[in-house]
């Protein structure tokens, strides 16, 4: 990472009230370890994972971010419909909407699967998740929480999800309600794409999470892993952020960062590098 260029926030300085740490940032911290790191570094909000909130117990969980003084940003993650098994998909993605709601979330982030061994019809797949998330709106609507169709770089298509681009993701949402079926704009898999903007504001209301990180060269041999700290790497995320606020979005900004060499640094310091970011590129 870069040397640092401005002083560390203080808690309480009005240029982090809209920022969040996305829980995969600090991978080794448990819930009530990363709700402690966030109230000390003055960050008031936290996107939670499902792996350590089943750690900790989801009642649990709701109480340490509550008792930090957090809002919660985002549930990751739900999807995964391309498969075999629909009944179960659905299933667990049900459970994690009543988890979200428990934890006062107010979007499950959904990935939403990739291609199933052997199957090369994307379009029919493709198909397959608007017909999931149309089964699952009306349970998400219940719970009160917003299903945030997430859009993967290309890369992913096959493995993790086969929307490809925003637009495709925005396609889908507006088969229903804005309140029941958003998009996330995630600055790594989304930066390429000569569309964007026009994505995005077509998405207007709709944008449940903003997402920020770089993309960082050279890539690693998991590229899943080549996203950096905002100002690291060549993606605009400023410019992402700056179109966002424009279509109308008034929610957090989360940063969301898989690396190895930010998973094996101290947490803390990697809070204060957050904090600094966000106010140098984003705030």
């Amino acid at each position: 990472m870069a040397p640092a260029r401005v002083p560390t926030p203080r808690p309480g300085d009005p240029r982090l009230a809209r920022l969040s740490l996305n829980q995969i940032t600090v991978r080794r911290w448990s819930v009530a370890e990363a709700a402690a790191g966030c109230a000390r570094a003055g960050i008031p909000a936290i996107g939670l994972w499902r792996g350590p909130v089943a750690e900790t117990g989801t009642a649990k969980a709701a109480r340490l971010v509550r008792e930090a003084g957090l809002r919660v940003s985002s549930y990751c993650r739900g999807g995964f419909l391309t498969g075999p098994d629909r009944a179960a998909a659905l299933d667990d993605n049900r459970r994690a909407l009543d988890e979200a709601a428990e934890l006062g979330a107010p979007c499950l982030v959904m990935v939403v699967g990739g291609l199933p061994e052997g199957d090369r019809d994307l379009a029919g797949a493709r198909e397959r998740v608007a017909e999931g998330i149309a089964e699952l709106a009306p349970y998400a609507a219940e719970r009160g929480v917003c299903l945030a169709l997430e859009a993967l770089h290309p890369m992913f298509c096959a493995d993790r999800a086969v929307l490809s681009t925003l637009g495709q993701a925005v396609d889908i949402a507006e088969r229903f309600p804005a309140g029941q079926v958003g998009v996330v704009v995630d600055a790594y898999h989304v930066w390429w794409d000569p569309d964007v903007h026009s994505a995005i504001a077509r998405a207007g209301a709709r944008i449940a999470s903003f997402q920020a990180c770089d993309w960082i060269l050279p890539l690693p041999a998991d590229a899943l892993l080549g996203r950096g700290m905002v100002g690291d790497g060549r993606a605009d995320v400023a410019g992402l952020h700056a179109a966002v606020l424009a279509a109308g979005y008034t929610g957090d900004v989360e940063v969301e960062i898989f690396n190895a060499d930010v998973w094996s640094a101290d947490p803390d310091a990697v809070l204060a590098t957050l904090a600094r970011r966000h106010v140098e590129y984003l705030g």
